[in-house]
């Protein structure tokens, strides 16, 4: 999965205007009429939940008096390659909202309306430190046994692609770890950092070995306001980006935390751990090896080198100024405190000593130079968030 760091609106209860793509009235009637074909019925008071430039998201009311979730796609590249892989990813049908209808030629869908139930952004945000540890276990539990339960649906899921096929390639299939590499080290020449002669040789052992051990299903973007904390248990949604990849990918989410997120603070000592461990614990039951600490440890450490070049080559460009993650959400932790928090971690990856350095000159010649504060703790902790 090709992540992009979230920066999305949230949802809100507003009609349907957003900043950076403007949705006109007939577009909107477009939308709801094809999804009221589908469902054969009339969809009206459409309500703007936060969508991306790749889609946009309705809460609408039906003639019967309940409501579904419309989620249209744009035709652009990017919106395409989303509608595919949300489609087959929800029609696997291991997690997510359940589908009501499919139109490939809008393109949209029209799924089961989970409620407003608060996301697991909303606990960590908030002032209950039980509410947000308990979140946080029960959504690493989630993706655990979600990723050991697909082990052996890769097969299915290719299948569902075909079905949905727009003509755009999955992140499953994109050599973006490979890219990320080869912009990370023209983004550090252009600093004027004198790069490390075995960092490319390194970037290629790890991608190379994170791209073919212990392939498992996720939604994609896995971050904390597209995980639901309903009475019923954890829902995923926005699943723009599902595809298969390596569990480890994934599991550094525990670790980071929350590897291309913009929620992203300080979590209390062992937290972290503690969630890591939940998920482990669920994986292990499709790929038993993974119970050997050796092999665990070493997956991890490349997931978070792989995630770390990621944040780095998204970010970096756009710390001239620095800036808040989300363009609504507050608190929220800024662009150089999430890098600077990111190549405090991957320094100490020392079995890849040119990364390590790398980020060691990273911290010094370029966030040594930036006036921010260092990375706080999730609210919900107070002043506990000091892994």
């Amino acid at each position: 999965m090709k992540p992009i760091v979230s920066t999305g609106t949230g949802e809100s209860d507003k009609r349907v205007r957003r900043p950076g793509r403007q949705w006109q009235d007939a577009e909107v009637d477009l939308i709801l009429r094809a999804a009221g074909t589908l469902l054969d019925t009339e969809l009206f008071d459409p309500v703007d939940l936060g969508g991306s430039t790749r889609s946009t998201v309705l809460r609408c009311r039906t003639a019967a008096g309940g409501s579904v979730i419309v989620k249209s796609f744009s035709n652009e590249p990017e919106g395409l390659r989303s509608f595919t892989s949300e489609a087959a990813g929800l029609s696997l049908q291991l997690a997510g909202p359940a589908l009501l209808g499919v139109d490939a030629a809008v393109p949209l869908l029209v799924m089961v309306d989970l409620g407003s139930a608060p996301t697991l952004a909303d606990v960590l945000l908030g002032d209950d430190p039980k509410a947000a540890a308990e979140g946080l276990l029960t959504w690493a539990r989630g993706l655990g046994r979600l990723a050991a339960e697909s082990v052996r649906r890769r097969a299915d899921l290719a299948q569902l692609r075909i079905r949905y096929d727009k003509g755009m390639a999955s992140w499953e299939d994109e050599p973006w770890i490979e890219q990320n590499a080869a912009d990370l080290l023209a983004l550090l020449t252009g600093t004027g950092i004198a790069v490390p002669r075995e960092l490319a040789g390194e970037l290629a052992e790890i991608g190379t070995a994170i791209g073919k051990e212990y392939p498992a299903f996720t939604p994609g973007d896995t971050c904390p306001d597209n995980n639901l904390l309903t009475p019923e248990g954890l829902r995923l949604i926005d699943f723009e980006a599902a595809c298969f990849q390596s569990v480890f990918l994934t599991a550094a989410y525990c670790r980071m935390p929350f590897s291309t997120c913009w929620c992203v603070f300080r979590l209390p000592p062992g937290l972290a751990e503690e969630i890591e461990q939940a998920f482990r614990a669920e994986i292990v039951a499709a790929y038993p090896v993974l119970a050997e600490d050796t092999v665990w440890q070493a997956g991890m450490r490349r997931a978070t080198a792989v995630w770390t070049v990621d944040a780095t080559v998204a970010l970096l460009p756009r710390t001239l100024e620095d800036g808040p993650l989300h363009r609504t959400r507050r608190p929220v932790p800024t662009r150089r405190q999430l890098l600077r928090h990111r190549w405090e971690m991957a320094s100490t990856i020392e079995e890849f000593p040119a990364l390590a350095e790398t980020m060691r000159l990273l911290l010094q010649k370029v966030a040594g130079g930036w006036d921010a504060a260092p990375l706080p703790g999730y609210p919900s902790f107070g002043d506990r968030g000091t892994d």
